[in-house]
């Protein structure tokens, strides 16, 4: 490969939420490691542990070098990229600069949509397992959650429960729903006949959307993205759709997301919702990431990035379908990020989900309970790290963790 995903780079001391204070941010005390054992390997958070794609820092030094940094216009390659991002990779047409607008983070940009979207105390479509992020926008800034449960098929995909959804909008007068495309944390890539029937539910029920689809770009074994406004012309006049390139790229910590809007009539109300902070306006340096990001070189380092993800993901999910007893997952089809069902393994060990997480973590195992995804039983894991320290996870996992003796336990 041209790019260096294999070498373990060390992350103490610079800043990092998912290796310095990974345990004062999850728990009230520090987790002791055991057995011998002397290092962290963070799987929690979902940020990656590689560098990010050298023309990224090559852009934004080019421009620090420059020695003013005062108030700035929002150039026009920037816009430019991300147009030409959206069409090469997605196929998208008919999108200028104009539908897109910035967004300091995706999960600002829902609540600027909610806001517009429904009422205080109005009631919201999510599916679960949901992402934390939803869960905490949605319940501190006065919305009222409702969840449509995914169901597993026989193959162990999931997949969205049409009646479900079509009763909860008309039980509880829904008009908004949450989309989140990849589906965070199943690792879902809904399929075009998918998304349209749901927007087919949306629209008889005239609910509008506002469509996640910061994972957009993580799409594994010739899966494609759909985008949800490419659906329909209801799914085009009636979404939000926030994208960012900081799952893509690692760029969480630069700040930079933007959403794509074709209503003009939503497009200026949720505009004039994200400005009246005076708060919501572009980084410099992250408007040069993202230029950086979305170049030539961007979408050549993402094409082997995806080579080193699916090789990580045939590795993990082989040792737990073949080790793990009483352990299941579905294979990913976006995202780097793996969904385990321990629910079988727990019953037999009589164990906790919390308990299975902190004996992960006493070997360095730095996972994260998929109980607050909403989903019993289960575990979230990060594999977005060089394959020798995911092989070196398992390893642990194998020998302390899933196939301890009662000695080692």
């Amino acid at each position: 490969m041209k790019y260096d995903f294999t070498t373990i780079i060390n992350r103490t001391g610079m800043d990092s939420i998912a290796v310095d204070p990974a345990n004062s941010f999850l728990y009230d005390e520090e987790i002791p490691l055991k057995y011998g054992i002397s290092d962290h390997i963070p799987m929690w958070v979902a940020d990656m542990n590689f560098a990010t794609c050298p023309a990224i820092p090559r852009a934004m030094i080019k421009r620090a070098e420059h020695p003013l940094y005062g108030y700035f216009n929002t150039r026009d390659e920037y816009y430019d990229e991300i147009i030409h991002w959206h069409e090469k990779r997605n196929g998208v047409q008919g999108l200028s600069r104009e539908h897109i607008g910035y967004e300091n983070g995706v999960l600002g940009g829902v609540v600027t949509a909610l806001r517009v979207l429904a009422s205080q105390g109005g009631a919201v479509l999510v599916h679960s397992p949901t992402y934390i992020g939803f869960t905490f926008v949605l319940n501190e800034n006065g919305f009222h959650t409702i969840h449509s449960p995914l169901v597993r098929d026989a193959d162990g995909i999931w997949r969205m429960d049409y009646e479900d959804m079509e009763k909860k909008i008309v039980e509880n007068k829904i008009h908004v729903a949450i989309f989140c495309s990849p589906h965070n944390p199943t690792g879902r890539v809904w399929e075009r006949e998918e998304i349209a029937r749901a927007m087919e539910i949306y629209e008889k029920h005239q609910v509008y959307v506002v469509a996640d689809e910061i994972w957009s770009d993580i799409i594994l074994d010739g899966n494609h993205h759909i985008p949800t406004q490419s659906v329909s012309e209801y799914a085009r006049n009636h979404t939000v759709a926030l994208y960012a390139p900081s799952k893509t790229f690692n760029l969480a910590g630069l700040i930079g997301s933007y959403h794509i809007i074709y209503n003009s009539w939503l497009k200026d109300r949720v505009d004039k919702e994200s400005t009246l902070t005076h708060y919501n306006n572009p980084n410099l340096l992250s408007m040069y990431a993202a230029i950086g990001a979305y170049s030539a070189e961007g979408e050549e380092w993402l094409e082997e990035l995806l080579q080193v993800f699916s090789g990580n993901m045939d590795f993990a999910i082989d040792y737990i379908r073949e080790r793990f007893t009483g352990v299941t997952v579905m294979r990913p089809q976006g995202t780097y990020m793996l969904f385990l069902d321990c629910s079988e393994w727990l019953r037999e060990h009589g164990l906790t989900t919390a308990e299975l997480i902190r004996r992960g973590w006493e070997v360095g195992v730095d996972w994260q309970n998929g109980e607050t995804f909403r989903q019993p039983g289960s575990i979230r894991m990060n594999l977005a790290l060089p394959l020798s320290r995911v092989q070196e996870a398992f390893d642990r996992l194998g020998r302390y963790v899933f196939n301890a003796s009662e000695e080692d336990a």
